[in-house]
Parts: C-alpha cells; sequence; structure tokens
C-alpha cells in the first residue's frame, strides 16, 4: 500500500498545479466531474500512441493488444465492484445510459398499466427522467420516498411503498446535491424480501465508498467514470447475470451479434450484448487505471481524509453568520451544499471564482430537493481526497470575500 501524503498525491493531478485569475486553482466542484491522475493521462497516452486499434475483430497484433487491455479492464471494474463475473460488467457512457437501459431492456417489457415505479425525492435528474418517460409509455406511475428537513429519507411509509405493484426500486447510493448517504442495503433487503428488483446509481458513491455489489444484494448497479478520476463517455452497469441474459438488447449493430441475416440475428453473449458499436476502450483502460490509482491507498483512507475535509468545512460554515447549509444528514460524503444571506448561488459561483475557488453553483441536476427547500439553488462544494485543510481556508476567505462584496 502507498502511505498517504497529500502534497505527493496532488503532485499526481498536473491540472490542480495552475493559477485562475492570479490565485492557486482549488478545484471543489468534485460532484461534478472529479481530476485525473497522471497515471490515467498516461494510460490513456499509451493506448493511443502504442495499441491503437479496434477490439475483438482483428488478428492483427495491435487489435489484440487493444482487446487484452479492454477485457483486462473489465476484470478490473469486476473486481471493484466484487461482482461474480466479467459477465455481469456492461460498459456504457456513463450511469445515465445504464438507467436508461435498465429502464427500456428489463422494467419495459415487464410493465403495465396501474404499476408502480418507485424512486426517492433525492434522485439526480438520470434517475428519474428515465422512470417518467417508462412511465408515459406503459401507464405506469412513478411513486416516490419522501425527505426530510434534514435531506435524508422519510421511510416511515416504506412499507406500503414497497408492494405488490411495485416494478423496481430506483435508488441513489449518494446524494449528489446534499451528500447524504442513503441506507441502500437496509432499502434492497426490504424490497428483495417482496420480490422487487433493485437499482442502485452508485455516480457519487463510487469514488468516496467502498461498494460491495454482493453484499448489497442489489440487482443492477450503475455509475460513471469521470467521477471516479477516470475519462468521461466511460461507465457501468452492473447486473446479475441471470437478469442479463434474459434482457433484450438495449441498441442494435456490429458486436452485439454472433451472426447476422436478412432473416434474423442471432445476439453476442454477456456483457457483448449491451455494448453496440466500437466502445470507449481509451475510457475503459482509464478507468482501470483510475481504480488501480485508488487501490494504492485503499478506499478506507481516501474517505477518512475526505470525511476530514467535510467535517471541518461543515464546523466553519456552521459557526458563520449569514449562511445556511442545506443537507445536514447524519451519513454525509463529499458534498456541502449551502447558501450565503442576500446572494443568489450563481454570484456566489462568479465571486468564488475570481478567488481561483472553483465550486458548482445551481440546482444540481436535482429540482425536486430545491423545491423542498423552496430554494432556486445552492453553492455547492464537494472534496476529493486531493483537497487539502488549506483548501477548506481557501473555501471559507471565498464566502467572507462574498459577504463583504454584498454587505
Amino acid at each position: 500500500m502507498r502511505a498517504f501524503d497529500i502534497e505527493q498525491i496532488r503532485a499526481d493531478f498536473p491540472i490542480l498545479h495552475q493559477q485562475i485569475n492570479g490565485q492557486p486553482l482549488v478545484y471543489l466542484d468534485n460532484a461534478a466531474s472529479s481530476q485525473k491522475p497522471l497515471q490515467v493521462i498516461e494510460a490513456v497516452d499509451h493506448y493511443y500512441r502504442t495499441d491503437n486499434a479496434n477490439v475483438h475483430r482483428g488478428v492483427h497484433r495491435l487489435s489484440q493488444r487493444a482487446t487484452d487491455a479492454f477485457e483486462a479492464s473489465r476484470s478490473t471494474v469486476r473486481d471493484y465492484l466484487n461482482a461474480s463475473s466479467d459477465r455481469e460488467i456492461v460498459f456504457v457512457r456513463g450511469a445515465t445510459e445504464a438507467i436508461n437501459l435498465v429502464a427500456q431492456s428489463f422494467v419495459r417489457p415487464m410493465i403495465v398499466e396501474g404499476d408502480e415505479i418507485l424512486i426517492s425525492h433525492l434522485e439526480h435528474h438520470a434517475n428519474i427522467v428515465p422512470w417518467q418517460m417508462l412511465c408515459e409509455q406503459t401507464g405506469a406511475q412513478l411513486k416516490v420516498i419522501p425527505m426530510t428537513d434534514t435531506g435524508e429519507l422519510d421511510l416511515t411509509q416504506i412499507d406500503e411503498l414497497l408492494n405488490s405493484r411495485t416494478k423496481i426500486l430506483a435508488i441513489g447510493h449518494v446524494s449528489n446535491a446534499l451528500g447524504t448517504v442513503n441506507p441502500v442495503k437496509m432499502l434492497t433487503e426490504k424490497a428483495r424480501a417482496k420480490g422487487i428488483p433493485v437499482l442502485i446509481d452508485g455516480a457519487q458513491a463510487v469514488p468516496h465508498l467502498q461498494v460491495d455489489v454482493q453484499a448489497l444484494d442489489c440487482d443492477f448497479y450503475v455509475f460513471s467514470g469521470h467521477k471516479l478520476f477516470a475519462p468521461t463517455g466511460i461507465g457501468v452497469l452492473y447486473g446479475r447475470q441471470q437478469l442479463l441474459e434474459a434482457m433484450p438488447p438495449y441498441q442494435g449493430g456490429g458486436d452485439m451479434i454472433l451472426s447476422v441475416s436478412f432473416s434474423g440475428t442471432i445476439y453476442n453473449e454477456l456483457p457483448y450484448k449491451f455494448e453496440a458499436g466500437t466502445p470507449h476502450i481509451a475510457g475503459a483502460i482509464g478507468l482501470a487505471a483510475a481504480i488501480d490509482y485508488i487501490q494504492q491507498f485503499g478506499m478506507e483512507v481516501l474517505a477518512a481524509h475526505e470525511h476530514h475535509l467535510l467535517d471541518l468545512a461543515t464546523a466553519k460554515l456552521q459557526v458563520m453568520d449569514g449562511v445556511r447549509i442545506i443537507g445536514t444528514a447524519k451519513e454525509k460524503a463529499s458534498v456541502l451544499s449551502f447558501m450565503i444571506d442576500g446572494v443568489h448561488p450563481h454570484d456566489v459561483g462568479t465571486i468564488f471564482d475570481q478567488q481561483g475557488v472553483a465550486i458548482r453553483t445551481g440546482h444540481h441536476c436535482a429540482q425536486p430537493v430545491m423545491e423542498y427547500f423552496d430554494i432556486p439553488a445552492t453553492a455547492r462544494a464537494s472534496f476529493a481526497f486531493y483537497n487539502s485543510e488549506q483548501e477548506v481556508d481557501a473555501l471559507v476567505a471565498a464566502i467572507k470575500k462574498t459577504q463583504e462584496l454584498f454587505g
């Protein structure tokens, strides 16, 4: 294991060493997209410099090397999630595509008018809109687990919400807007006890928590690589092998077939049945490199550092006059959303940028959460393991500067 040294870690991330508006960059927008270490950049660069070729289709050496690297990446993801087989790991563009795949290929064939799909009030739009679309297509109903003033799920009616009409529970592992860590294992146990399949949106969880899909006992788990220090445009759908085998393909085209004639097509085996067309080969290789990088330290070590930063920032903001933290769940990861009295969050983001501090402002693709708190948006600082205590101080200084300008 590699020792955790914040300065050595920051040296691995070249983008962090620059100035914005004459100030050192403080990157606190990790919930939107994380930065990439040299090891990921070099892995992608090596593929394009030495092995660039299409996979699965060529007998020449470059194609064989590209295929080996691509499939080795699948095995790396399998180990990271503790899936039981490479066949359960489907490469997609991101969590959004994975959710749409499950909605259309798994749920749609079995859902009819009057059936229900259960999500929560905390969901990202990517885990709302695909289910709304499915309801419009089938006449099913979308049901929502409510939330509380602390930004946690209100589970007082969960046993009634999970019922014989529920065809799937689709739940986020960690809220991107508030950082709330949802009790997904308990919810999965309740759902599976009633024969209800479960999809977990892990886009905000895999960079911050150790995820074991067998321990969670979920049916599907999805995430995006770009939040896990990997390239954009690559993501993963984990699915139970027996379910994936029974599901029809989501898209048609090359590589998802065994044979094609005008009289019919025989589809490929798992996981290729769901990977139509040329995949994001470099993205998969970069994703594996990102996972290898994280595992040098151990997720527990990285998560402990992030929790320290989150606790430190929370404590500092709690005592600041005119600052309101949105989302105060007991179990949180990485995210600190807040409001500054008298200042619109978009103005906050602009002033922060002038100080070199990059945060996200807006509704964070979670408008129902904003509506619940009766606010248009929040300012959101989100931490990664390469952030430092000094950057927490920079966050506080940027808040004070904003208050001075609007005072």
